[in-house]
């Protein structure tokens, strides 16, 4: 298993935040690696908060490749962080030549697309970057997105985390999501690392989906390029909530009713059973199955935690107006809220939708009972 944590707070945070919470969650994960989404930003990337950050892991061949490959398509750098030191990396952590996180100027003639247009040529740099990087294995690229940030090592959560010298200022966020474990059932590879990304919208996952391959295929058969990859089973969750909201205009509320359906009988039984009794025959497909917990962060930095129809995975949700936690377990949410409000803490159950909206002034639970919100 793995462990998660996400915080969303009104006061930027440090990654060390989150790292220091997997590491009193230790238990439950091996320290084989750590995966970082930062969004919300601050500092210089909140002064460029429209552009587009580039975040990845490049060989000095590969840097010349990138520099080449963006000047080529129009987009000039602005502003970067280059990690990079000469100290021993951790047990297990490859010595790597650059960690590069670089904001960039859109090309001549990008202000006059639409948004859906400049998205999807957003997304298709990154794939062809991927694709680049596979080839000659000297690019690992994890997102382009404006205000987002994402960093993933192998080793030990927080001896990566002092290793790169993830406190320094310019990566203190407002909501940041950390995930402990890489996928050591295959060969390591860092593109299995949660969280998952696609265009504005990341997942992590502590869990075994058994129904993979055919959530997969049926992704794969939309003919939507960024439906690929793949080195994980849990990246399907984020690809179906991409689905979910981009493609068939559903809003968060409904996400649960896609990966975990209610039965007939319960259906029959819900305000909006006409509905959702479409829906899941239309979906069946992205029933998922198997023990998760899932935390995500929408393009708006709405956070949210769901689980799987038998409540398998732990999950717990606490904290206070302005500052709220989503983790795995409580004593991650002890280290980053010591002086909350215990008795608000709440763990969602298999029928539950956890969300926290952007303003940060509470803890909303939706019930998969409840009536839905309009479609339009």
């Amino acid at each position: 298993m793995c462990r998660l944590f996400c915080v969303t707070s009104d006061e930027p945070q440090s990654p060390m935040l989150a790292l220091g919470a997997l590491d009193v969650m230790r238990e439950g994960h091996d320290g084989s690696g750590v995966g970082l989404f930062l969004t919300d930003l601050t500092g210089p990337f909140a002064e460029l908060k429209d552009k587009p950050i580039l975040s990845g892991i490049f060989t000095k061949d590969g840097l010349r490749r990138l520099n080449d490959f963006m000047n080529a398509l129009g987009f000039w750098p602005l502003y970067r962080v280059v990690i990079t030191t000469d100290k021993e990396p951790p047990p297990g952590t490859p010595k790597r030549d650059f960690y590069l996180i670089q904001v960039y100027e859109y090309p001549d003639g990008w202000e006059n697309l639409d948004q859906e247009e400049k998205e999807f040529r957003l997304m298709m740099t990154r794939l062809q970057l991927r694709w680049m990087g596979e080839e000659k294995e000297d690019i690992i690229v994890f997102s382009f997105w404006p205000d987002v940030i994402m960093i993933k090592e192998v080793g030990d959560p927080l001896l990566v985390g002092e290793y790169l010298r993830l406190d320094r200022k310019e990566l203190q966020a407002r909501v940041i999501m950390a995930q402990g474990r890489q996928n050591t059932n295959y060969a390591i590879n860092l593109y299995a690392c949660h969280p998952f990304f696609i265009q504005g919208i990341a997942t992590m996952t502590n869990g075994e989906n058994t129904a993979f391959v055919p959530i997969r295929e049926f992704l794969l058969s939309r003919g939507f390029p960024g439906y690929t990859g793949y080195q994980s089973d849990s990246e399907v969750f984020t690809h179906i909530l991409h689905y979910a909201l981009k493609k068939l205009g559903l809003k968060l509320e409904y996400y649960k009713h896609l990966i975990t359906p209610l039965t007939d009988e319960e259906i029959k039984r819900h305000p909006n059973r006409e509905l959702l009794r479409r829906l899941k025959l239309a979906c069946r497909p992205l029933t998922i199955d198997g023990p998760n917990c899932v935390i995500g962060c929408l393009p708006d930095k709405t956070v949210f935690m769901v689980q799987d129809r038998k409540k398998l995975r732990p999950g717990v949700v606490g904290g206070r107006p302005g500052f709220y936690v989503l983790c795995s377990e409580m004593c991650g949410l002890d280290f980053a809220a010591p002086d909350r409000d215990k008795s608000q803490d709440f763990q969602p159950m298999h029928l539950d939708t956890v969300i926290v909206y952007p303003d940060r002034r509470e803890v909303r639970r939706c019930s998969q009972m409840e009536p839905l919100p309009p479609l339009h």
